[in-house]
């Protein structure tokens, strides 16, 4: 059994104990797949979360992953949640409406995950980053996902220079695409749920393009089915970023229905299987409400993907690219399973 993410042990011995690359024969997938306009081998990518750092990221680069994004970074150090930082959950698909999730004693898909953006010190990230760029294969594509720290008083412009400080760094250490991370349901400051902030997203969606250039910029969303929301989202940052990642995670409490919830009764991003099918839908729902404006960005599917099916919904829907974390994180080998069977399917066809 290949070494996986360890959600017994915490965070920082899973940064500490990341595993070597492997040696594993990787189908090819039929197609032209690009990831923001960037060729890749695949449609096949991991979100910010399974990849702690460099050494996490060549790991699965091994394992059939083509872009990689590094976990979320700062521009001073945080820690992480103490642990429960990934707790099972029961639950079948969940829409959005949910106030409370029961704990499961086993993983059935979906957990409910509590690590509260992480990051170490940007001079340990910075040569981190670099170092794993110099490694990486020259096709395959890494992506920094950076967040702003806010501070008290502060102004949206200054938590917009933080995210683009951060940006401009992962970009000067290696990185081919930044993704700045809008929505985070497990910290209840403004850069938590950034993208239904129309003003406050455009701000500093405009603030880090200034900062890197032509680099390509995704920029992480949450779950939305408000089409005003989703509109003023894409006309306030669709001439600075070059696509949309979503879904990140569904949010509501966890604990038992007659006991106090768990996490201090804050709620947690539910990730796994039970997001997939709202957030196929808020792909083909964002895609729609874009037909209807002169916005041409790209859409990037994450959510409950663990089959080359799952995939397909996501392309299907408008997505560019795809982004696993929690099947990665229970399964190393899950995009050589999915490659297999893309493999077999479109030679079928």
């Amino acid at each position: 059994m290949l070494p996986r993410y360890n959600a017994s042990r915490s965070y920082r011995w899973n940064y500490d104990h990341a595993p070597d690359p492997v040696e594993r024969e990787i189908p090819a997938i039929p197609g032209n797949w690009t990831f923001c306009g960037l060729k890749v081998d695949s449609p096949l990518g991991i979100a910010a979360g399974p990849l702690l750092n460099g050494k996490w990221c060549l790991y699965y680069a091994s394992l059939g992953f083509d872009t990689l994004t590094y976990k979320t970074v700062r521009s001073a150090r945080r820690g992480c949640y103490p642990p429960p930082n990934l707790l099972p959950v029961e639950c079948g698909s969940l829409d959005g409406s949910e106030s409370r999730l029961q704990v499961s004693k086993n993983m059935q898909g979906s957990w409910a995950v509590s690590f509260g953006m992480p990051s170490a010190d940007p001079e340990i990230w910075r040569r981190d980053i670099e170092w794993t760029r110099d490694r990486l294969p020259a096709n395959k594509r890494l992506c920094v996902s950076v967040v702003g720290t806010v501070q008290p008083d502060w102004s949206m412009q200054q938590l917009a220079d933080d995210y683009a400080i951060c940006a401009k760094w992962a970009i000067e250490s290696g990185a081919d695409v930044v993704e700045t991370n809008f929505s985070c349901p497990n910290v209840d400051t403004c850069d938590g749920q950034l993208f239904q902030n129309a003003n406050g997203a455009r701000l500093v969606a405009q603030t880090v393009r200034a900062a890197i250039g032509s680099v390509p910029l995704v920029i992480k969303i949450g779950h939305s089915t408000d089409k005003a929301e989703i509109h003023n989202l894409l006309a306030s940052v669709g001439d600075h970023a070059t696509a949309l990642a979503m879904t990140n995670s569904i949010a509501t409490t966890v604990g038992p229905s007659d006991e106090r919830p768990l996490f201090e009764g804050q709620k947690r991003g539910i990730c796994g299987k039970a997001i997939h099918q709202a957030s196929v839908a808020q792909v083909r729902r964002v895609d729609r409400i874009q037909a209807d404006t002169k916005q041409q960005l790209r859409w990037i599917g994450v959510g409950g993907i663990d089959t080359f099916r799952d995939v397909q919904d996501y392309l299907d829907a408008g997505a560019e690219a795809c982004q696993l974390a929690t099947a990665v994180m229970c399964d190393p080998e899950v995009a050589i399973k999915i490659r297999a069977s893309a493999a077999s399917e479109r030679t079928r066809s």
